[in-house]
């Protein structure tokens, strides 16, 4: 039996635009879609289920990268159109910090050969580029620029938070959701990075995420329990999620009987789409994201 997490993605986009939700103000671009996408998508592939989990990486990774929520380059700030410039630029940008005294936490500048940090929630130094790219059976090393890669890139953040590659302390040794409140020494923060002062923007940002989860009928099932229901393909862009009191979306809901012989489909749309049964539930599935190019499988 293999555990699949559910949720009704259109939702969960609508309850983070919401006035009161205390991330993104209202609106989405394609890239926040993406990188939200990208962690629900990881949290499914490498088992962590629980909401309180899910709503921490996703608060780390909307700060990491100052609401971008793909992978940047280290000197990258919120107010830089180029979330990736050239590494040259990268180099310069530490070297001149460096110089002015800026960085006194850095004896040795490790940027110098490039291992200066990449990814939604960032890498630096060699090591442990070689130590989560084992982790994830990535090339890392060799090729640090993979961290900027939307599923590597997720799989870095859920996966370092997950089993404590960052700093040592991973998010089950947090309990949920007194440690939000925690003193500095307990507080789930320290997951990624030390006493930093965001601890209780960290904070406000999972609940603000975690609250948009619950909205969206968050949920973990047996694969056997998943019903037609659940079964939902669908295509998001940045130009369905706007402002505005509803998010517009096409979806089709595949109903399909205990014994499969007849397969009904309704697209809440235009256009409807023609599927041939077949005895197997995930053999259709795979079916229809052939036929579907480009729509993910919720």
């Amino acid at each position: 039996m293999v555990k699949r997490l559910i949720i009704d993605r259109p939702a969960l986009f609508a309850a983070v635009r919401k006035d009161d939700s205390g991330v993104f103000n209202r609106r989405l671009a394609q890239s926040q879609v993406e990188g939200v996408e990208a962690i629900m998508d990881s949290a499914d592939r490498n088992g962590v289920f629980d909401i309180n989990h899910i709503a921490q990486i996703l608060a780390h990774v909307y700060h990491e990268t100052g609401t971008y929520m793909l992978g940047i380059k280290e000197t990258v700030m919120p107010s830089h159109t180029n979330k990736r410039p050239a590494d040259s630029t990268v180099i310069q940008r530490l070297d001149k910090a460096f110089a002015a005294g800026q960085l006194p936490w850095v004896k040795t500048p490790y940027w110098r050969d490039g291992g200066f940090g990449r990814g939604p929630i960032q890498i630096t130094h060699w090591s442990n580029y070689l130590k989560m790219g084992t982790a994830l059976g990535v090339p890392l090393r060799e090729h640090p620029e993979l961290a900027l890669d939307t599923k590597v890139g997720a799989d870095i953040a859920v996966v370092g938070m997950a089993h404590g590659l960052f700093t040592g302390k991973k998010l089950s040794d947090y309990k949920f959701p007194a440690a939000l409140d925690a003193a500095p020494d307990q507080h789930p923060r320290r997951i990624v990075n030390g006493k930093d002062g965001t601890d209780m923007k960290i904070s406000g940002y999972h609940r603000g995420f975690h609250k948009a989860l619950t909205a969206a009928g968050f949920r973990v099932v047996e694969t056997s329990e998943i019903t037609a229901d659940d079964i939902q393909v669908e295509k998001i862009t940045a130009n369905t999620i706007t402002t505005g009191p509803a998010v517009p979306s096409i979806v089709l809901v595949n109903k399909i009987p205990a014994t499969p012989s007849v397969i009904t489909d309704e697209l809440v749309g235009t256009t409807a789409i023609s599927l041939a049964p077949t005895t197997s539930i995930w053999a259709w599935l795979a079916s229809l994201a052939l036929k579907l190019t480009g729509v993910r499988n919720v």
